[in-house]
């Protein structure tokens, strides 16, 4: 578990982080266009769901932040040793980069293969499984949780050996939920670094600080690309490996009732999803999170109930204004995340998280 300081970052560690961040941000805006080119040019395209038409995006290039973000990280280490006399975490910090660069591969693998056309969902999960064996190895976080409800659970060697794989798993996947949409897991996943950031330097724990920074500016600069209207598609290397990589964040900095709180909106969509499952109305692969484009370029929710957020968004604009568009959809769901991340900051300044 990362040491907690009592002093802030020193001027020179917060240059190196400033730096670290430029790198990862830098990389993308620089790589991602070459990608598009070469994705439109192959064939590695897929339609935008929730444009009227054929409208044709580039796969995939959410693999770029990722990789961008890996670097921002090898830089760090790299400035600390150069420059700063020393090692700088390496244990934490090279497991963060193997366990972001494997969960992501195996969602890259996921997205060459095509949509729909992908390994089958029993195979995502053995496949991910061994994707938290860095964490695993070094025996990250402490097996001494504070959980909602429940209170201080020590779970010894289940924790390591059980928990962290649970946890990576669950995160990788559950952030793949909320998707579909221009810019809306890059989004999120932005607020979800930005709040994780917040939070570990109200808690002293510099290190998370920094990975959730560095992963920040990566996804601002993907950002640029994957906005409305959307240039490229983040894909499943995109979305594994930041889910992936926030839960690394929060058990390295035993942020367990955070991390939980934070994730509050994934929990409310896999409500919706198992009610319309008990309704026989949803079904994962069948039934999905896009909206109808009608042919003024607004949005439609394809089933009359409520069984996904975005659904319900899409119902919640057109009733309060008589049409709901994508870029609408996605910032009310980014404006509710960013409460949420509020109200955590809110209820950890007060001791409760």
């Amino acid at each position: 578990m990362p040491r907690r300081r009592a002093c802030i970052l020193t001027p020179g560690e917060a240059a190196y982080l400033l730096a670290s961040a430029a790198v990862a941000f830098t990389l993308v805006i620089v790589v991602e266009p070459a990608w598009i080119r070469v994705a439109r040019e192959r064939g590695l395209v897929g339609r935008d769901m929730n444009k009227p038409g054929r409208v044709m995006v580039a796969e995939a290039g959410g693999i770029w932040a990722v990789v961008a973000a890996a670097f921002g990280l090898l830089t760090l280490e790299a400035l600390y040793t150069y420059l700063g006399g020393g090692l700088y975490r390496p244990a934490e910090l090279f497991a963060l980069v193997a366990l972001l660069l494997l969960s992501s591969v195996l969602g890259f693998v996921d997205d060459i293969l095509g949509w729909k056309k992908g390994l089958p969902r029993w195979q995502r999960v053995v496949f991910m499984a061994p994707v938290s064996l860095p964490l695993v190895v070094i025996k990250a976080g402490h097996s001494r949780l504070e959980l909602p409800l429940i209170g201080a659970v020590d779970l010894g060697l289940a924790y390591p050996l059980v928990a962290v794989p649970i946890g990576v798993l669950g995160a990788a996947n559950a952030f793949n939920m909320i998707a579909g949409f221009n810019g809306l897991e890059a989004g999120m996943g932005l607020l979800l670094m930005l709040f994780t950031a917040a939070y570990a330097y109200m808690k002293k724990v510099y290190f998370v600080l920094q990975g959730s920074v560095i992963m920040a500016a990566a996804l601002a600069g993907f950002l640029v690309y994957n906005w409305y209207p959307a240039r490229v598609f983040p894909g499943n290397g995109f979305t594994y490996g930041v889910g992936a990589y926030y839960a690394a964040l929060v058990i390295i900095g035993n942020m367990e009732k955070f991390g939980l709180f934070l994730f509050t909106l994934y929990f409310i969509k896999a409500l919706l999803n198992l009610r319309g499952y008990l309704h026989h109305v949803w079904k994962p692969g069948v039934i999905e999170d896009f909206g109808v484009p009608l042919p003024d370029g607004t949005l439609d929710s394809p089933l009359e109930g409520i069984y996904t957020l975005t659904h319900a968004v899409i119902k919640l604009l057109k009733r309060l204004k008589g049409s709901a568009r994508e870029p609408e959809v996605v910032a009310v769901i980014l404006v509710m995340q960013a409460l949420i991340g509020i109200a955590a900051l809110i209820l950890a300044a007060r001791g409760i998280l």
